[in-house]
């Protein structure tokens, strides 16, 4: 005895029919970074239509978030493995002042520069060690590594500011440009680049997203997951190391706590980034976005003279709801 199913019966919901469509909250979750941004530039254009939308404005937004920019997208290799970094300002902070003592003692532009990408890679293989090999939590290692790492810039400087005698040429990293482009701004593209290649086009990257969705599946796969874990802090690292070197180039001078704001407004970048196009993961594009947000956010209220103080209230209150938008995509992939 044969039974005939009758596939386009009424009854019978076809394949368009059976796929589930996309609901208006899971449209926001998805897009909401970049809605967002949209509508922060539609609201500031209309509020300060003569200068806002100023091409001499909008160069000073991306020359303002390039070096935010650095910082969030090398975080976002962490972030991606499921750990993050407190101590990216500290160690920026730490970077910029080692690159300004040297170039005060004559050692050299490419020297000073090397000197401290090379530590702040150190620092970042330390951070790795303690997570990835020690076994301490990513919050509770680089919470104690920043404090070590800002006490450093205070004992290697006594507290002051380091500004007179660093050579003339340094000064072109951080406020020279290289036509309609901020030097700034190319060095953060290359950054994007690099690191959107690595992470979207190489197996080191599709490992370290392995990582970040399973870690024990991925070890029981063969990876290596505390050598992966330990390779994304020391991309961190460099990269607040580079990020202090050209905020020092930028203010021609050296404080021991001029980094410390891109800690919080890097993590701020990475999360409003997960919720974008690729729920609750981490990825360079939405980063890249996260910190453009936060760019206009910020000029645009300056612009508006509110205070500074509730621009800080403000940052909490978007990372707040970016990780209560990453974490609900979570629960539903």
């Amino acid at each position: 005895m044969s039974v005939r199913i009758e596939t386009d019966s009424p009854e019978s919901p076809t394949q368009e029919e059976a796929r589930p469509r996309p609901s208006l909250a899971g449209w926001l979750r998805s897009y909401g970074t970049f809605i967002g941004l949209v509508l922060m530039v539609v609201v500031f254009a209309l509020l300060r239509p003569d200068a806002f939308l100023s091409l001499r404005n909008l160069r000073n937004i991306v020359e303002q978030v390039a070096i935010l920019g650095i910082v969030a997208t090398t975080m976002t290799m962490v972030m991606v493995v499921g750990d993050f970094d407190l101590s990216v300002g500290a160690l920026a902070s730490l970077c910029g002042v080692v690159v300004a003592d040297l170039l005060i003692h004559e050692v050299g532009v490419g020297p000073s520069i090397a000197v401290a990408l090379g530590v702040g890679a150190a620092a970042g293989l330390f951070n790795g060690l303690l997570v990835a090999y020690a076994g301490l939590s990513a919050f509770v290692a680089t919470l104690a590594t920043m404090t070590a790492y800002r006490g450093l810039s205070l004992w290697y400087t006594d507290g002051a500011t380091l500004f007179s005698g660093m050579p003339e040429s340094f000064r072109v990293i951080g406020q020279g440009s290289s036509g309609l482009l901020p030097n700034s701004v190319l060095i953060l593209a290359a950054v994007v680049i690099s690191a959107w290649f690595v992470l979207e086009q190489t197996t080191f990257g599709r490992r370290l997203y392995a990582v970040g969705g399973n870690a024990e599946a991925s070890y029981l796969a063969g990876l290596n997951v505390r050598r992966l874990r330990l390779l994304a802090f020391v991309c961190s690292g460099l990269g607040a190391a580079l990020a202090g070197v050209v905020l020092t180039s930028r203010l021609f001078s050296a404080h021991p706590t001029a980094g410390e704001p891109l800690m919080l407004n890097s993590i701020a970048a990475v999360f409003l980034g997960m919720t974008m196009f690729r729920e609750g993961e981490a990825h360079v594009p939405g980063t890249l976005s996260g910190v453009l947000l936060l760019g206009v956010m910020s000029n645009g209220l300056n612009m508006l003279h509110v205070n500074s103080y509730l621009q800080a209230v403000l940052t909490g209150a978007i990372i707040i709801l970016a990780v209560l938008m990453s974490g609900l995509a979570r629960r539903r992939l």
